[in-house]
């Protein structure tokens, strides 16, 4: 059974959390998205999925990807050597945010709700959360955002309006992370296109312990 939150700032152990269906990696309901009940939850392998209620989430096994294990098949390669799009960081990131929380062919249903877009913008605001923008013609075609604790960078969503622009993003994502000398990059829960382009699950323990290592680093975005 989950735990409830109640005001008080505090999680229960994530490695707890339920392994089962629907249910897996479930750890709390309730408290609230406050930046620094956020900030916790992300130093302690935790996520927000939901609200009404706010469920709080850790699951077996986790999803990252290795910052030197990132598939660039030929078509993308090609794609990043004709230089089509223009990259920028932490330029439009409610924006991002807001085109991430649109219906898409492959996403009819998002989590993206307006409570999670005022909470990650304040996060933003606060200096701990981060997209990075693709843009063709000055117009936003592309982007992924995401949380940074020191050299944990969790990502949270992405989108494209124009074909590889999300895969471009998320390549000079990585690319920025490994010049900053992040050690882990959190994707949560694997899926097909993610592990086409390199993603792999560890066990939960595994990455909790990777996590405890990556937020003490004195890694700044």
């Amino acid at each position: 059974m989950p735990v409830f939150l109640d005001n008080r700032l505090w999680f229960p152990d994530p490695a707890s959390a339920s392994r089962d269906g629907d249910l897996n990696g479930l750890v709390a309901v309730g408290g609230d998205m406050s930046v620094p009940r956020l900030l916790l939850a992300y130093r302690n392998g935790i996520f927000p999925w939901s609200v009404n209620p706010i469920t709080w989430w850790s699951p077996e096994p986790r999803a990252i990807f290795e910052l030197d294990q990132f598939h660039v098949s030929r078509s993308l390669a090609k794609t990043i050597r004709k230089q089509r799009f223009q990259i920028t960081i932490d330029r439009a990131f409610e924006e991002v945010m807001r085109n991430c929380a649109k219906p898409s062919p492959a996403r009819r249903n998002t989590w993206i709700t307006s409570e999670f877009i005022t909470a990650y913008t304040t996060l933003f605001h606060q200096g701990h959360a981060h997209s990075v923008e693709c843009w063709e013609q000055q117009q936003l075609v592309g982007g992924i955002y995401g949380v940074a604790i020191g050299g944990l960078f969790a990502g949270e969503s992405m989108f494209h309006r124009a074909s590889n622009a999300s895969k471009i993003a998320l390549f000079h994502l990585i690319e920025y992370l490994r010049l900053r000398d992040f050690s882990l990059f959190d994707i949560q829960m694997l899926t097909p296109h993610t592990e086409h382009l390199g993603a792999i699950s560890i066990p939960r323990l595994g990455y909790l312990k990777r996590l405890r290592q990556a937020v003490e680093m004195p890694c700044c975005f």
